[in-house]
């Protein structure tokens, strides 16, 4: 089942009047949403209890909740104090996750500092098995990570450096951002076949049932020389990728990832736009 949803809370939740997270999912639901990631970006600070409240409403409103690890994460630092707070940062997403009643956990693996790149990618494969070895030990073997495409050359994390971290354990999920696909390629998805290309490496890499379970990220970004600068919103026309491109590949291809809405301030509103579109091109016959 393909799932719609936001990153966080959009300026509209707040400004009708709602204030905490536990009402999200029927705020969610009420607009034909049905996934919810949840941002540790600058921290594991949400309570165990408050992780299990959002939960209940989470299930009974039928949302999948996922969680967004914190972005001081850098699994390519050979520094081992640094290296242990990137495992203790993971682990504890991953304990909220369960709590929150999810099972996803979304991670930026890592930058390349001074590092030589192929040094930097080594001590990121190292270190996302030894994060699973915690995990395992910690009784968290059900969650998946989610290495995620970057939108930055200094940083890890490119469509093909993504699939092969997710060649390590068949628990790790893609989540292909399709923003930073396009700030890193100084605008290169901008049309259907530069994402049937994105789908076919997938597919070639992973298989295509690994594939269609994909974790997705989609905004409209700005980008600049040195890579992804900004998440805009829809309405912001010049920016792209577009979603209208991806949407009739899914159907075609009989994809159910879950997607996430990134864009700055008007995330669920957007979600809510992208589900249109896959609506509508699914109406369409095939002839046509």
């Amino acid at each position: 089942m393909i799932r719609f949803g936001p990153a966080g809370n959009s300026d509209s939740f707040y400004a009708q009047g709602y204030k905490a997270s536990w009402q999200a999912p029927a705020w969610l639901r009420g607009m034909g949403l049905s996934a919810y990631e949840y941002s540790f970006g600058r921290g594991v600070q949400l309570k165990e209890d408050m992780a299990e409240k959002i939960a209940g409403f989470a299930r009974e409103n039928d949302i999948a909740v996922s969680a967004h690890a914190p972005y001081f994460i850098n699994l390519a630092n050979p520094d081992p104090e640094k290296r242990e707070a990137s495992f203790r940062y993971i682990a504890d997403s991953a304990r909220l996750v369960t709590h929150l009643g999810g099972d996803r956990v979304v991670v930026h693996v890592g930058a390349v500092m001074k590092l030589d790149r192929e040094e930097a990618l080594h001590n990121c494969r190292e270190g996302l098995k030894e994060a699973y070895r915690r995990l395992d030990d910690l009784g968290l073997s059900r969650v998946h990570l989610c290495p995620e495409t970057m939108g930055r050359p200094s940083q890890i994390g490119d469509l093909r450096e993504t699939l092969d971290f997710c060649l390590l354990d068949e628990r790790l999920i893609p989540c292909i951002d399709f923003a930073h696909l396009h700030a890193l390629g100084q605008g290169a998805m901008n049309g259907p076949e530069a994402f049937e290309n994105v789908l076919d490496t997938i597919e070639s890499v992973l298989g295509v049932e690994r594939a269609r379970a994909m974790h997705v990220h989609f905004s409209t970004i700005e980008f600049g020389p040195s890579g992804e600068k900004r998440h805009r919103t829809f309405a912001d026309e010049s920016f792209g990728p577009r979603f209208e491109h991806l949407a009739p590949l899914l159907i075609a291809r009989g994809y159910a990832p879950r997607i996430i809405c990134e864009c700055h301030g008007t995330m669920a509103e957007d979600a809510k736009a992208m589900l249109e579109i896959y609506r509508r091109a699914a109406a369409v016959p095939a002839a046509e």
